[in-house]
């Protein structure tokens, strides 16, 4: 399956969410500026491996997590 970066921008902003960061917070954690976390967010922009796995521990996730996670997501699951 092709990457989605649609899918990976709800997940991660439904990840955000729930742990109650803000995203200047979680792009502080992740490393990335706010307005880079925003087009991630709207699946405006293909993340790159080494912000993923950022993103991953500013989430409390292991990257591989993640992934699964967005793979649900693009596979149409919750």
């Amino acid at each position: 399956m092709p990457y989605n970066s649609k899918a990976f921008g709800i997940v991660i902003g439904r990840l955000r969410t729930r742990k109650g960061l803000t995203q200047e917070r979680m792009s502080g954690l992740a490393g990335i500026a706010r307005s880079h976390l925003v087009e991630l967010e709207n699946g405006k922009k293909t993340v790159k491996l080494n912000t993923l796995w950022n993103i991953a521990y500013a989430l409390d996730l292991k990257p591989s997590e993640l992934i699964r996670l967005v793979e649900k997501e693009t596979e149409g699951g919750d």
